[in-house]
């Protein structure tokens, strides 16, 4: 088949790189000529592994290309995916939608012959509706269905889930377009993966109300963990309690300092916004949202009392600003609020990231960079471990206390055994892991507090 995919950003360039492996004829259309010129040197403007090799192996082939001008591209596409960014909109946390309007009417265009267009943006429920009646009145005769197949990529992990995908969602009203769709996936009809057609609205809504059940079940293991804080508790244990019910399963319940990235913080917001306009408040997701924008500073006070309840005048070592491992996405990274907090209490920071420091350099100002993990240590007050990047799991603990002014580890993702560094001399904090002692403390408090309402 030959598709062409309108945003050459991390889903549609993914998306174009795994349909062409697959087989078909793709080509991903960008209005950047300064990305274009860069793809087709074979640079890749996004870090996610695996996909520089994959989209040089599809455009060696001839099955993969990328163009600035989409006219050609749709005239001659069987599928036309929509994979423009929606963005929040300033003011209200709505999804910005214009990219996606302006790319459905310079689509309308194009077209020729039957054509499918696919919203792969995440898009409120309703916006199928809206490109179906942009492209119907800019082009009245043209002969198309719209239809809805929302993305579940993870950074970093993004070609695995798109070639084994848990699920594939596809919003149809048109069988001609479920043929269509049928075909472009036919590809992964040997890995099993279902393919659950619904209505358009419906596709549109189970993604945003997946990001917001998982975003959800991050923050509920986040609030656990200041209360295992308190009580003595190991909320990687409580974790592991709950997950191994099947009905709640393992996976996003690792605390840590809050959800960032592309998808969750926006598209809480976005479907907060069109809960609220159709009169169906979702009072769970406004929680989430709020506790999760608190947990990030919470852990600059975190850093704070481990340093002594001051960090003014001294350094702090930060290992890890992307907002997870493996990608270089600093979007909403708990990185940039925690280290906005310690800068505000007066704290310098130097920062270390395999691959983000380039993007947090636009972010962030008076922040040092240093040239690895080592170099970060040496001479800081406190070393802070943020993202729980690989070169990270192993360090050097001798090495490290030598190069700190003071040896104190604040881990953040819960990296490591705490008996780890303590037996090395750290001064060791994590999250959601109190020692027996502190908790003794906690509990000893508790009844006295209860003795004196008696």
């Amino acid at each position: 088949m030959r598709v062409a995919i309108i945003g050459s950003g991390y889903v549609g360039l993914v998306s174009g790189a795994c349909f062409a492996d697959f087989g078909h004829v793709v080509c991903c259309v960008d209005k950047d000529e300064t990305k274009i010129e860069a793809l087709r040197r074979g640079e890749i403007p996004i870090f996610e592994p695996g996909l520089s090799d994959l989209v040089a192996k599809n455009v060696r082939a001839g099955r993969l290309s990328f163009a600035t001008e989409l006219a050609e591209p749709v005239r001659t596409a069987e599928a036309v995916f929509i994979a423009v960014g929606t963005p929040s909109r300033r003011g209200d946390g709505f999804a910005d939608l214009s990219y996606v309007y302006q790319a459905a009417r310079e689509i309308a265009a194009a077209l020729e012959g039957y054509t499918v267009v696919v919203t792969k943006s995440t898009v409120p429920v309703g916006t199928g509706d809206e490109v179906e009646r942009i492209i119907r009145e800019t082009a009245p005769r043209a002969s198309f269905a719209v239809v809805s197949n929302p993305e579940f990529l993870r950074e970093g992990a993004a070609i695995a889930d798109f070639k084994r995908p848990d699920r594939i969602v596809i919003g149809a009203e048109d069988e001609r377009a479920r043929a269509v769709m049928s075909e472009l996936y036919r590809p992964l009809y040997l890995n099993q993966a279902p393919i659950l057609f619904t209505s358009r609205r419906t596709a549109e809504l189970t993604k945003y109300a997946a990001n917001a059940f998982l975003a959800t079940k991050i923050t509920f293991i986040n609030e656990i963990a200041d209360l295992c804080e308190k009580v003595g508790a190991n909320v990687q244990e409580v974790a592991r309690g709950i997950g191994l019910d099947n009905r709640i399963g393992t996976k996003f319940l690792h605390a840590g300092p809050g959800f960032g990235g592309s998808c969750f913080p926006k598209d809480t917001l976005a479907l907060i916004k069109t809960a609220q306009d159709y009169g169906a408040p979702i009072r769970i997701v406004e929680t989430v949202v709020a506790v999760n924008d608190q947990r990030k500073r919470a852990m600059a006070r975190k850093v704070i009392a481990a340093c002594g309840g001051s960090v003014r005048g001294k350094r702090i070592a930060i290992l890890g600003l992307t907002f997870k491992p493996n990608t270089d996405d600093m979007r909403e990274a708990p990185s940039l609020a925690i280290i906005t907090a310690l800068q505000d209490a007066g704290a310098t920071i130097r920062a270390y990231d395999p691959e983000g420091m380039e993007q947090a350099k636009r972010l962030l100002e008076g922040v040092d960079y240093a040239e690895d993990a080592y170099a970060c240590a040496d001479g800081a007050d406190a070393l802070v471990l943020v993202t729980e990047w690989d070169a990270f799991r192993a360090l050097d603990f001798a090495r490290l206390k030598r190069l700190l002014k003071s040896p104190i580890l604040v881990d953040l993702r819960n990296i490591y055994p705490p008996g780890e560094a303590e037996k090395h001399g750290f001064t060791y904090v994590s999250v959601g892991r109190a020692s027996a002692e502190e908790a003794g403390v906690e509990l000893i408090d508790l009844a006295e507090r209860r003795k004196a309402r008696l």
